[in-house]
């Protein structure tokens, strides 16, 4: 169910802002089926009213009517500090469409753009678009991009670029920030009203709770535990945990200078605004903690609704605690099948530590070495394994080598099915910024076929396809620091 809050202090009608003669630059039919839109043979719907929809420039296709669009009112911490009231500030959700929330991003100025003009630029839109759509294919819990509408409008930012509207979809765009917003204005009201709406729509299980408001906060924070253990498995990089960009239902929200990481290093920052580090690689678990923080503060006032003050704030912070326990036990398990170990064993998570420790000694790319290693043959001499020629310190490496085989021997591994198992996990392509970058500049002169092929490969990251091996490798030396910053 969309958005159902009204009045100034939650949300306002907003029109969209249409844009001249808009075009496809990229679409999702996988997302497209969410919505069961019908599609021709090029994968674009059949009536193409659906361009001039998702571009902004009307509010009715097929036989759905948006009649009340709008942008939301949320707050949130930036970079740790308090920052007030933010909201949708070039987001507009027009309405729901089976069970999915449509929201366009760049459509426009709203109430909440303070000093921004509402747009989003091609460049960011296809980023967010082909990450939206890898994710989902990575079987992590994402919004989902329908589309990028692009138009020759110019935009100003550092440079002059021109304007694109990215088509989102999501069960619920409700944010930590919409919490922290009403307690905030200590509106109790207003809070209970938000939490109701989405145990309504989203926790059903919370309704018949003796405590529905602590285990709406318990689900949203074991999500969010999962959710950052999943990122690290794959390498990815969000790079602004503010909480106002956190989701309420657990997915991957508003893609901005993102990465996956090529060559690892524990302490990689992937927005060069993050002068730093807080969101840098190895702290992105603390900081999703820090924001579930920020969730409980502004949910406490609801469980002093039932309990006395102290009793509901030792309440809120043993369920707080579960977090880190949460958080570990999934990253081990997801980094267990990394290794392809079908057992849990107490040596593990030192095996573990001490080959990240060597990845990042050695600055080993992360994609590549996890697919590879699925390779190995136990029996193979440790001399013959061409891994070893990725790490400097080759025989600290020989000597982790050793102790895994020794591990995968002692639970009886069959090369063969533990490379099946392992190729499952390991994916063989993510969006590596020196591929979007590609795509992104060919985009520019009007040629999408960057986007689209892009688009494909990552919507199958664990299939070999040979015909794209190029993609799979590690990004030249001369394309290893592409920076990207907020600014979109």
């Amino acid at each position: 169910m969309a958005f159902s809050l009204t009045g100034d202090d939650a949300c306002q009608l907003t029109l969209p802002t249409p844009i001249p003669s808009p075009y496809w630059v990229a679409f999702s039919s996988s997302a497209a089926r969410l919505l069961d839109i019908p599609l021709d043979d090029n994968g674009l719907p059949q009536d193409q009213s659906w361009l001039a929809l998702l571009a902004g420039n009307q509010l009715k296709v097929s036989d759905y009517q948006f009649s009340k669009p709008l942008a939301t009112a949320y707050s949130g911490h930036q970079f740790g500090v308090w920052a007030g009231q933010l909201g949708d500030g070039r987001a507009i959700l027009l309405g729901e469409i089976a069970g999915q929330e449509l929201q366009l991003k760049g459509a426009g100025k709203t109430r909440y753009s303070r000093m921004g003009d509402g747009r989003a630029v091609l460049r960011s839109s296809i980023r967010e678009f082909l990450c939206s759509e890898a994710m989902h294919a990575l079987g992590i819990p994402t919004t989902r991009a329908l589309s990028v509408v692009g138009s020759d409008l110019p935009i100003v930012r550092e440079t002059l670029e021109t304007a694109a509207v990215c088509a989102r979809l999501a069960p619920s765009f409700i944010r930590i920030g919409h919490f922290e917003h009403y307690n905030a204005l200590d509106n109790i009201i207003r809070l209970q009203e938000l939490a109701d709406m989405l145990i309504k729509n989203h926790f059903p299980d919370c309704i018949e709770s003796d405590s529905p408001y602590l285990d709406l906060f318990k689900n949203i924070s074991s999500k969010n535990a999962s959710l950052v253990a999943q990122w690290q498995a794959v390498g990815f990089c969000h790079g602004v945990l503010n909480s106002d960009n956190i989701s309420a239902l657990g997915l991957t929200m508003d893609y901005g200078p993102f990465g996956f990481l090529d060559y690892f290093q524990m302490n990689h920052i992937c927005n060069h605004s993050d002068h730093g580090g807080r969101y840098a690689y190895h702290r992105q678990p603390q900081i999703m903690h820090w924001n579930m923080a920020c969730l409980a503060s502004a949910l406490l006032p609801l469980l002093e609704l039932q309990d006395d003050s102290e009793k509901a704030l030792a309440l809120m912070r043993s369920a707080l605690d579960e977090f880190p326990v949460q958080y570990a036990q999934e990253w081990q398990a997801l980094f267990r099948k990394k290794l392809g170990l079908l057992t849990s064993q107490d040596e593990d998570i030192g095996l573990l530590e001490r080959l990240l420790q060597s990845m990042h000694d050695s600055k080993v790319d992360f994609t590549f070495f996890f697919r590879q290693l699925g390779n190995i043959k136990i029996h193979v001499p440790i001399e013959m394994i061409p891994l070893r020629n990725q790490f400097i310190d080759r025989k600290a490496f020989d000597q982790w080598l050793k102790d895994y085989l020794l591990r995968l021997q002692s639970e009886n591994s069959s090369d063969e099915e533990r490379k099946r198992m392992m190729d499952k996990v390991n994916p063989k392509f993510v969006l590596r910024n020196h591929l979007a970058q590609r795509a992104i500049a060919m985009a520019q002169q009007h040629d999408f076929s960057e986007v689209y092929k892009l688009h494909l490969i990552l919507s199958n990251p664990f299939d070999d396809q040979a015909d794209f091996e190029e993609y799979a490798n590690p990004p030249p030396p001369n394309l290893e620091a592409v920076e990207v910053s907020c600014s979109s």
